[in-house]
């Protein structure tokens, strides 16, 4: 029989995670279908248990039920447990296990993708909600020279710093508001807000793209307002999220099936659509 894996979410029409990952089956010969799977916003676990019943294998979980995704999950990796995030399920006989790629999948477009060497260089996480707790252990990982938090309400930044710091294992971190960035310099500033979504860029202080630095906004598919004022800020180069969302999946795809897909012809072929 060919094994079920699907993204569930609310909105999902948008979602490119179908073509994504039917891709990878191509490519890696796999025996699987994916699709995607729209649930009401009360009703997501009666959702993934009405899928595991009918055969399912395996979830992506997308907005708003990441949350949700990882108190369902009977056991977690360590990366979901510190992002108290899921975004990827796996269903066996021993259960529901939840897992959290989203940093893996931020991390492999940087190095990779983006030929970004992370160790020694000075990054700024913008946010401090979901999107940021799902890649700072990942980012953490890399060894930086340091991570430093900023968000609007300075409070929730130090209290992410605050969950996060017990995993820092010598990695130098701070956090506060965006008017404390002045006078700072950063290699790279990620975008880890909603502002995108709601077509605005966060309230930034000038000067803070060092020679050579890399603004990237989670969102894909256009020049955020965020990417917009980095360039008029100096940032030497622009990219968007579509390749950690490529390489998020590739993760996501490797948990199911242990086989990693080659990403690179993937996102070649959704950036020229």
């Amino acid at each position: 029989m060919t094994d079920r894996y699907a993204v569930i979410g609310n909105p999902i029409a948008h979602s490119k995670s179908p073509q994504i990952h039917a891709a990878f089956a191509r490519l890696t010969f796999q025996d699987m279908a994916y699709e995607a799977i729209l649930a009401p916003v009360d009703g997501f676990a009666a959702a993934v248990r009405a899928f595991i019943a009918a055969g399912g294998r395996g979830l992506n979980v997308t907005v708003p039920f990441k949350l949700e995704a990882y108190a369902l999950a009977d056991t977690r990796s360590p990366r979901a447990e510190a992002a108290k995030a899921v975004n990827t399920l796996a269903f066996s006989d021993a259960g529901i296990h939840g897992d959290n790629t989203d940093g893996l999948g931020l991390v492999a477009d940087l190095t990779r993708n983006l030929g970004l060497e992370l160790a020694g260089k000075r990054l700024l996480l913008l946010g401090a909600g979901g999107a940021a707790r799902g890649v700072l252990l990942p980012l953490m990982a890399e060894r930086p020279a340091v991570l430093t938090l900023a968000n609007r309400t300075a409070a929730k930044a130090r209290q992410l710093l605050a969950e996060f710091l017990p995993h820092a294992d010598g990695c130098p971190m701070d956090a506060g508001g965006f008017a404390e960035l002045s006078g700072r310099q950063f290699d790279l500033v990620i975008n880890a807000t909603a502002a995108s979504l709601a077509d605005e860029a966060p309230p930034l202080p000038a000067g803070l793209y060092a020679p050579g630095s890399l603004a990237y906004d989670m969102v894909y598919g256009r020049e955020t307002p965020f990417l917009a004022a980095a360039r008029a800020q100096g940032a030497a180069r622009l990219a968007d999220g579509l390749g950690m969302l490529v390489e998020q999946a590739a993760e996501s795809f490797f948990l199911w099936r242990g086989v990693r897909p080659d990403t690179a012809p993937i996102l070649a072929q959704l950036r020229a659509s």
